[in-house]
């Protein structure tokens, strides 16, 4: 006949947690499933107390002296372990760095598109790191990249802040710009808006 399911305990492979038979030492220092302090015991006084409540006896702290170990459904508390990570993956935001490289005498045409580039990545709430290449006699004349540098946040002050400001590295001149919060703000107020429109519904004014 088949093992019940709630009596397969073990862990899966690779899973260096030690649970019920797999806890090795004389004595732990036992909380039971509602996280009472229950104190030091055997571990085979520990261990049927988890089988005669059909827990799992599972080592939380294992350096500690003696070991702490728990009463606990083994395989729902990895499930929500799991779920709980899985969330916060979810709801972490993701920074990418994007790179637009200009040359100091960058013609104002070229400038326009390099602008649109950073704008739409800051709009995407990506970093921009912002790099001047000098070539020949330009290194001569730091300055005008500096000055270009300058342009470029004027242009987009509006959805970014300087994280990093002007920087010479060698024939480089770097700037980091990072979408600002109202830069932000107003991004999302613009997706839902085109959501709502795409859903045909009106988008709900957003608060200031």
């Amino acid at each position: 006949m088949p093992v019940p399911r709630r009596f397969d305990r073990q862990p899966p492979e690779r899973d260096p947690t030690r649970i019920n038979e797999r806890i090795r030492v004389n004595e732990v220092r036992l909380i039971d499933e509602d996280g009472s302090q229950i104190g030091v015991i055997k571990t085979d006084d520990a261990l049927a107390m988890a089988h005669d409540r059909d827990l799992d006896l599972v080592e939380v702290a294992p350096d500690s002296r003696p070991p702490v170990a728990r009463l606990l459904d083994y395989s729902k508390y990895k499930y929500e372990q799991e779920q709980k990570a899985k969330a916060a993956r979810k709801h972490q935001q993701q920074v990418n760095v994007r790179e637009i490289k200009l040359r100091p005498k960058i013609a104002d045409h070229d400038y326009a598109t390099k602008r649109g580039h950073v704008e739409r990545f800051l709009r995407n709430q990506d970093k921009v790191k912002v790099t001047i290449m000098f070539r020949g006699r330009e290194q001569a004349h730091p300055e005008r990249g500096r000055a270009l540098l300058d342009r470029l946040y004027e242009d987009v002050a509006e959805l970014a802040t300087i994280e990093q400001h002007p920087q010479q590295e060698g024939r480089n001149m770097h700037m980091m710009l990072a979408p600002s919060k109202e830069g932000a703000a107003r991004a999302r107020e613009q997706r839902s808006r085109s959501e709502a429109a795409e859903d045909g519904q009106p988008a709900a004014a957003e608060s200031q």
